[in-house]
């Protein structure tokens, strides 16, 4: 059977996948797993399409007898925090993240404001596979979609109520935000100025055409952004993705700060403040090793996951013994708030981080080991992908190795990830090391033993 979830939900390409048809069904599918009686919020990000889905997938759910309560446009965080906070059964967020415009999707999310776990996923694809319907009779149809238009007011709040407001507004920050022309441009704009922040937006107009940059933060999408930071003085940058639950920090010298780095600093100035939680964070294993090198001296135990935000937010709650969570990809877990990624919380603590000390942004993450990091990948279908990863744990058999997802290979001075993609046809294999050339060496060495091995 095919599979329709991904590392986090269902996305596709508008027109293709993502159709009123495939939408109506997963409303049946997504129905029938939480029950008739049920009451589900649903909300959806700037993209093309998001309207179509959610009306459609609303006509399923309701014919399965769910109760449905449309919260609009929001980021993905603010709808999680929703459905936790005002005790909803569950929920559907309408977004593809990252993805190029013409892509959307479909998160599932359960009670506790997280989305549900993988092996859940399973029985929504069941239902929807085996063309599920109810048959109600017709005095059950009797629900009628309402309206919540106060989740973001809720969500801010319950953020701002996390830091020292009148610390952060003592220093008088000036603050980029790039909100990537979706709807993190309804709530990080507003948590600034609440925090007394002078913000300066940069494509904070919600577009779904994603004028201004690809939804994806990185080197390549955040030039424009990184030197308005330098050009303006500002003293910190922070740039969303689609839905907002991740934020990129950009540091005073216009330089992207990676989520491993910042989640480090994040999780230990967190430490400190809440004091009543477990001094320990879970990170995927495509963090960088500077995480232990980091935080195991300052008494914070370091916990390796499969990569995806969804995986170590279940991990956490299973053994709930943490203050984090975090990706290298800007998603950082704040876990007294809420479980799950969120770009504006993200921001609020960096600036309540900063608020504390008389240093600049750039000098804070000067402290921290300075890597440097090369990322390949090679064309390979699974067989050969799967290869690859036993080539690489025999050759490097006699270092550490964690290898719930591929393989991460730890020495000395470096590091060494070689994993399939959950997503494409590729091997992904990533390094860091100390010393430039020796990254490269490994790295080069790497493709050469894989390609060998493995694709003839």
């Amino acid at each position: 059977m095919a599979r329709l979830f991904g590392t986090d939900g269902v996305r596709g390409i508008v027109g293709e996948l993502i159709t009123p048809e495939f939408s109506l069904r997963m409303g049946h599918a997504i129905g029938a797993y939480f029950g008739k009686g049920s009451r589900l919020l649903i909300g959806r990000d700037v993209r093309l399409g998001g309207d179509m889905v959610v009306r459609s997938l609303t006509a399923g759910l309701l014919a399965e007898g769910i109760k449905v309560y449309d919260a609009g446009l929001l980021p993905t965080p603010a709808l999680q925090y929703g459905i936790k906070s005002l005790g909803f059964d569950g929920g559907v967020m309408i977004t593809a993240s990252h993805n190029p415009p013409e892509y959307n999707g479909i998160k599932v999310i359960s009670s506790d404001g997280i989305e549900i776990p993988h092996e859940n996923e399973d029985i929504i694809e069941n239902y929807y596979f085996n063309n599920y319907l109810s048959k109600m009779e017709w005095r059950s149809y009797d629900n009628f979609v309402k309206s919540r238009d106060d989740i973001i007011d809720i969500y801010i709040d319950a953020i701002i109520n996390q830091v020292d407001v009148e610390k952060i507004a003592k220093k008088n920050f000036k603050v980029v935000v790039d909100c990537a022309n979706s709807v993190g441009s309804l709530t990080s704009p507003l948590l600034l100025r609440k925090l007394g922040v002078k913000a300066f937006t940069v494509n904070c107009n919600l577009d779904p055409y994603f004028p201004g940059r690809n939804p994806e933060p990185n080197a390549e999408t955040l030039q424009n952004t990184l030197n308005y930071i330098k050009l303006i003085k500002a003293d910190a940058g922070f740039a969303h993705d689609g839905d907002a639950d991740r934020a990129m920090v950009l540091d005073n010298e216009g330089r992207i700060q990676w989520g491993d780095r910042t989640g480090a600093l994040l999780t230990e100035f967190s430490s400190k403040i809440w004091k009543n939680y477990n001094k320990k964070t879970y990170t995927a294993v495509s963090s960088s090793i500077l995480v232990e090198e980091y935080l195991k001296p300052k008494g914070i135990d370091v916990a390796w996951t499969p990569v995806g935000s969804v995986t170590i937010a279940r991990e956490i709650t299973k053994n709930n013994d943490a203050i984090s969570g975090f990706e290298d990809n800007g998603g950082y877990l704040h876990v007294p708030h809420h479980v799950v990624r969120d770009g504006a919380m993200t921001i609020a603590l960096t600036l309540y981080m900063l608020s504390e000390t008389n240093e600049t942004l750039n000098n804070i993450y000067n402290k921290l080991p300075q890597y440097y990091a090369i990322k390949a990948k090679i064309e390979a279908n699974r067989e050969q992908a799967l290869c690859g990863v036993e080539a690489v744990k025999e050759k490097y058999s006699s270092y550490r190795m964690i290898t719930i997802d591929g393989v991460k290979v730890f020495g000395d001075d470096f590091w060494l990830l070689v994993r399939p993609s959950g997503t494409e046809p590729i091997l992904r294999i990533t390094g860091e090391a100390k010393d430039k050339e020796k990254i490269e060496k490994i790295i080069n060495d790497t493709i050469k033993y894989v390609k060998e091995r493995c694709i003839r």
